[in-house]
């Protein structure tokens, strides 16, 4: 009760119940639901997506866009011009040309790729509203990648959810707030209820939902600040995954707090890094915080998924990695989800993954000759920007 008030007072976030929302801990299952849904569209699709990548699942969502605008539905796409820099502007044009529209958060100057003065601050948000009545946000993206179809970062274990119910409600609020701000239009809240955006939705679960959005416009962090209260309101035990671990000094000492609160605490990163030089600086901190007795654990393949858990009571689903840069430069989205048989069913998923991961001990870095005191001051450095 103390998070629900504490997001409602510092993000003005509302408390929706009697939602159903599903869990999907890969793309492959995620994309399949995602298509099934679209093809149902019968008013208007919204998306919005850090990448959208020209390739073949790129291709596969984009051919039902387009049938779809043919058909009369109402079509947005909002892209991320960093996440989605590689895939050519005529792969999104087709939607166009059929009465869809896209727009491009942050775009470049001129039309030139590589002249972009807004580059690190990037849309990392991954929202798709069906109909108003049908939501996806997680951590997947439209990429190969992100479906395990990569050898080199094989397995590939995020989480993303679909949710059915009044907190799509706010997800398609997220979606407009940046459709509204990237085409310059100021169509009030009121206008597009009556276009048929915000249908009225009954029961369909029981599961508790409030969406929380941040992003450098908002000094007061409220993801991170959420995630913080989460952290030292825990009693028994705080589970992390993420795929990046660089938390300000701030964070690190609410960690340290709990566990000397008696906390278990349990974090897991991948052992496949995407990123070397982010991979670095995330080992660095698990050094820094193996002497505390926090647990920290490596994912056999690349672990994407963005989860907190506190004390059997709440569980924290999103595109907000645990680092400066989804803290402080990125805008994301987090889903704070309450209900005790839906908080069971992610802590078997993450107990599942334990059986799949190394745990670290002092004796890891040992092995490591490269990773001296050096390397470790060297990519601290660049910690707030990572």
């Amino acid at each position: 009760l103390d998070l629900m008030l504490f997001n409602l007072n510092n993000s003005n976030c509302s408390f929706f119940k009697n939602n159903f929302v599903r869990v999907f801990l890969n793309g492959e299952d995620k994309i399949a639901s995602l298509k099934k849904d679209l093809e149902k569209a019968k008013h208007s699709i919204n998306l919005l997506y850090y990448i959208f990548a020209d390739d073949e699942v790129g291709k596969e969502i984009m051919e039902i866009l387009v049938r779809k605008a043919k058909e009369g539905i109402k079509v947005k796409l909002l892209i991320d011009s960093i996440g989605s820099m590689k895939a050519k502007r005529s792969f999104f044009r087709q939607l166009t040309k059929v009465g869809g529209e896209v727009a491009e958060f942050f775009p470049p100057l001129f039309g030139f790729r590589l002249f972009n003065f807004k580059a690190n601050y990037r849309n990392h948000k991954k929202i798709v509203v069906i109909d108003g009545k049908i939501g996806y946000t997680g951590g997947i993206n439209i990429r190969d990648d992100h479906m395990g179809r990569s050898k080199r970062l094989s397995p590939w274990r995020d989480t993303h959810v679909k949710i059915v119910g009044n907190a799509v409600h706010d997800l398609q609020v997220a979606f407009f707030n940046d459709w509204r701000y990237c085409k310059n239009i100021s169509d009030s809240m009121n206008n597009l209820v009556s276009e048929g955006y915000f249908p009225k939705l009954g029961t369909y679960g029981t599961v508790g939902c409030q969406i929380i959005t941040s992003g450098p416009d908002l000094s007061n962090r409220p993801i991170k600040a959420s995630l913080l209260k989460m952290i030292l309101s825990a009693k028994e035990s705080i589970y992390i995954q993420t795929p990046y671990f660089i938390p300000d000094e701030t964070m690190l000492s609410a960690l340290k707090i709990a566990k000397l609160s008696g906390v278990d605490i349990k974090i897991m990163i991948p052992s496949k890094p995407d990123k070397k030089f982010v991979y670095s600086a995330t080992l660095s901190y698990v050094k820094d915080l193996l002497p505390s007795g926090i647990e920290f654990y490596r994912y056999d393949g690349f672990l994407h998924s963005k989860t907190v858990i506190i004390d059997n009571k709440v569980v924290s689903i999103g595109s907000c990695n645990f680092d400066n840069r989804s803290f402080a430069l990125n805008f994301e989205l987090t889903v704070f989800l309450f209900d005790k048989d839906f908080v069971e069913q992610n802590l078997n998923y993450f107990n599942v993954d334990l059986s799949y991961c190394d745990k670290i001990e002092k004796s890891f870095f040992k092995r490591k000759i490269y990773f001296n005191k050096f390397t470790q001051a060297f990519v601290r450095l660049f910690a707030p920007l990572l």
